[in-house]
């Protein structure tokens, strides 16, 4: 494997002639979900032959976030780089490295896609951000235009409300201790960095690691969003209509209490639960019970004791 003083990192750059919106599109930041960085460049074979032309505005196209993963061919290089994602004064480890150099390069711009993959078998899904508010937590003043980007992607599955879930499980977890900055500090990924500067983004998971139509999704979702944000002469992609979309809200996390808690039997992340049905056993024999209609995402069999196991997510009819 190749050593970190001997790595890089590479963006690459296309300006139209006409002003217009500033793009930035990520792959593997986790570097085992390569579809984005095959997507990516795709992209940008047919920009440098001019089968793509960039109009207006500008995009950046990031193919390896991380260089050390991606070399390893693993989710991390030396800790997650989609959380604790801040410029550091004094880096502790490779992706702090990462952060100091790709923080500065989201702030230039105002829209990111954020392209990943998911371990298990399962239809592509966007993560979207918060509804505006001005709260401590996530402010933000672009739901309408992020919103309107998700439904344009090409896929029909939407969750919202990752950092307030996630966050209340780090604040439980931390035992009371309700500091704003522990919460942001383990929550902080890619598109909250960007929406903390005034912009807004999205994370579209596009399939499972090694599914050969992971890459399409997200080549699709780059070409419609270039569109859409009309950087390129195309026609805007219509909106998902409602009724064929799904919409859901992350409600709760639920954490292991011991390593030998067990599910009842290998959930993948949508499976449907209904109010009262078993999900697990904890070590000591007390069934864990679904506390809602819903479905369960990023169930997790291997977690350690306290951390986080599975979350519910319930439908979202005003998405």
């Amino acid at each position: 494997m190749t050593p970190t003083h001997q790595l890089q990192f590479k963006s690459v750059e296309y300006g139209g002639q006409q002003p217009g919106t500033r793009l930035i599109v990520t792959g593997a930041v986790h570097g085992n979900e390569t579809c984005g960085t095959q997507a990516i460049q795709r992209v940008l074979r047919e920009l440098d032959s001019g089968q793509l032309v960039i109009r207006n505005g500008a995009v950046t196209f990031v193919p390896i976030a991380n260089p050390l993963a991606y070399a390893k061919g693993e989710r991390f290089g030396e800790r997650n780089l989609n959380r604790n994602l801040f410029p550091n004064d004094h880096p502790q480890d490779f992706e702090d490295r990462i952060a100091n150099w790709l923080c500065p390069l989201l702030a230039r711009h105002d829209v990111l896609l954020d392209l990943h993959s998911f371990k298990a078998a399962g239809e592509p899904f966007v993560m979207v951000g918060p509804r505006d508010n001005d709260g401590p937590l996530e402010p933000f003043k672009h739901e309408q235009q992020e919103r309107a980007m998700a439904r344009r992607l090409g896929v029909r599955r939407f969750v919202d409300g990752w950092l307030r879930t996630y966050g209340a499980g780090v604040r439980r977890r931390l035992r009371g201790d309700s500091q704003l900055e522990t919460v942001l500090r383990y929550g902080m990924g890619t598109t909250e960095y960007m929406r903390s500067t005034g912009g807004y983004a999205l994370t579209l998971e596009c399939g499972e690691h090694t599914d050969p139509q992971a890459p399409e999704v997200a080549y699709r979702a780059i070409l419609n969003t270039l569109a859409f944000l009309g950087l390129i002469d195309a026609p805007a992609p219509p909106p998902i209509a409602d009724e064929a979309m799904e919409a859901l809200s992350m409600v709760a996390v639920y954490d292991k209490v011991s390593a030998d808690d067990t599910f009842t039997r290998a959930w993948a992340s949508f499976d449907p639960v209904r109010k009262d049905e078993q999900i697990g056993t904890r070590a000591d024999g007390t069934p864990v019970l679904a506390e809602f209609d819903g479905r369960i995402l990023f169930p997790d069999s291997a977690a350690g004791a306290n951390s986080e196991w599975y979350y519910l997510a319930r439908a979202n009819p005003g998405f």
